[in-house]
């Protein structure tokens, strides 16, 4: 079998495949698009860094290609919904470079707080300048970290460490987590105007981009210092610069950037910025790590074993993929839905499996339904396998039951997920072998076809109700596809269910909440 490597990676981590005699492996950086559409007919596996792109006119044009790895976590720079179409496995290494980014994470902040970089400079130029750089300590600030997920949590620990106070903000983690790590959960608002130190560490998404912006900069302390070494475009670059200009903001510490590479960014010609040009994983413990990791997937994937970090197919025995594959798509729904609806930290689900498909060993379906849930926040660092101790990891107990008592529908899943008093239940079937209906909300029944976007409206049942959300998705021109009402009697509660043809933005979110009889307004995006 041939082996593609597209990116320098380190070949220490790679030396499970070199040992492997039928395996053949050709190193080709720097590739473009055309180049690798040409050769790729021949290759059985792809390995890429962050550099090279694999694009879906490259998988289209692939023969054997049976896995693309990934060394590091993102796969931005793959197109999976195009290797999923063609059945290519995609995997990633989402643990090996935890350590490495908490730790460029705490160098920045203590660089940043003395000035490091700075008085180097000054010092090699020949001054001896003691006056200038005055710096703070950590020990008693408030540090507000943005994401409590592998790093983040890293992170705490080495703060408390500096005896630093550590709030957080994460939707995704429970209060029994964060308990053990001796962190204070607070809302982004608060965290904001009580930190001295901000550091983010979340993955980018539309929810997450420019999550600090100019809006954010009002809240803050006069003198507050920002780290990011997650991902650029969650801080709104020119909003920065003009927060540090403004003195606003005493300084920040960056290792990446909305472009990359760049070396043009007004940001690096501030004196009160430090810059490193993406080195959070860049350690020669994190880059062998992650090369062992997506090699010993790779290999796992050529000799048809079951794989540990599939970002897109699920291992099943291939006895139960008849049984179990039709319903994939449906639990993954039910996740990804039903953690919209939440705006508490999430710390129980049940899952709860009636009919036929209970008879079966339905691990994977569990699975695929925690992937669901935690993936709108936490992107590609959550996968098939790992969901599980992922969840575990933040608090959330996971209860699995199964019945084949059958409630009206030959094989019914529900969820149940409670959250700091907030409770949602969502239901769904399979229809005509791969139909996915949607037929219970909370106390409501429904007969829904998701779409990709939806509007989650409980109101009160009075008339005009439907007119007015209609009125204001027409003022900011979003199209309605579809729509139904379920309600249990005529003036109580009930609650609508639309389906949109585009994003609806939050600024007609908050136009429709404050509509009378309103109770709320979620928008869920699959």
């Amino acid at each position: 079998m041939k082996i593609l490597v597209c990116d320098p990676i380190s070949e220490e981590g790679l030396q499970l495949l070199y040992n492997e005699p039928e395996f053949e492996i050709t190193t080709k950086y720097k590739c473009t698009e055309e180049e690798l559409i040409e050769i790729v007919p021949d290759y059985h596996a792809i390995l890429v860094r962050s550099q090279t792109k694999i694009t879906a006119p490259i998988i289209e044009n692939a023969r054997q290609l049976k896995v693309i790895g990934r060394a590091g976590v993102g796969v931005d720079n793959i197109d999976v919904d195009a290797a999923t179409l063609k059945g290519i496995v995609v995997v990633n290494s989402p643990e090996g470079n935890t350590i490495a980014a908490c730790e460029h994470t705490m160098a920045l902040m203590l660089a940043l707080a003395r000035s490091i970089p700075q008085a180097n400079n000054k010092l090699r130029n020949g001054e001896w300048d003691r006056k200038t750089f005055m710096g703070v300590e950590l020990r008693n600030k408030t540090l507000g970290i943005i994401g409590l997920g592998k790093i983040g949590s890293q992170v705490a620990k080495r703060a408390k460490a500096f005896d630093m106070k550590v709030v957080a903000y994460d939707p995704y983690i429970s209060r029994s987590k964060a308990k053990l790590l001796d962190v204070e959960m607070t809302d982004l608002e608060n965290l904001l105007a009580v930190s001295d130190f901000i550091t983010i560490h979340l993955p980018k998404t539309e929810e997450t981009k420019n999550i600090i912006n100019k809006e954010s900069f009002k809240l803050m302390k006069d003198g507050v210092r920002i780290i990011n070494c997650a991902r650029g475009g969650l801080i709104d670059e020119e909003a920065l610069y003009e927060a540090i200009v403004q003195g606003k903001v005493a300084g920040a510490a960056l290792d990446v950037f909305n472009k990359e590479p760049n070396v043009e960014s007004p940001l690096i010609q501030l004196p009160q910025v430090v810059a490193t040009p993406h080195l959070g994983a860049s350690t020669e413990e994190a880059q062998i790590t992650v090369a062992f990791e997506v090699a010993e997937e790779v290999l796992r994937v050529l000799k048809g074993q079951p794989v540990k970090t599939a970002v897109n197919i699920p291992f099943i025995k291939d006895e139960l993929q008849p049984v179990l594959n039709p319903y994939l798509g449906l639990v993954e729904t039910l996740g990804k839905f039903i953690s919209q609806l939440m705006d508490k930290p999430i710390e129980e689900v049940k899952i709860n499996y009636h009919g036929e498909i209970a008879a079966y060993d339905l691990t994977t379906l569990t699975n695929t339904v925690l992937k669901g849930l935690l993936r709108p926040i936490l992107q590609d660092s959550v996968n098939y396998v790992n969901a599980p101790v992922v969840a575990k990891n933040r608090g959330i107990r996971v209860e699995e039951n199964k019945t084949q008592e059958l409630k009206n529908y030959a094989n019914l899943i529900s969820i149940e997920v409670k959250g700091n008093g907030t409770v949602h239940q969502l239901a769904g079937t399979i229809f005509n072998k791969n139909e996915i209906k949607l037929v219970q909300l909370d106390n409501f029944s429904m007969d829904t076809i998701p779409a990709k976007h939806m509007l989650i409206i409980p109101h009160k049942d009075v008339p005009g109700m439907i007119g007015q959300i209609g009125t204001v998705l027409g003022e900011y021109k979003v199209n309605v596809a579809g729509m139904q009402v379920g309600r249990k009697e005529i003036g109580g509660n009930a609650v609508m269910v639309l389906a949109v043809d585009d994003v609806v933005p939050e600024e007609a979110l908050e136009k429709m909440r404050k509509v009378e009889g309103i109770f709320d307004v979620r928008y869920v995006c699959l």
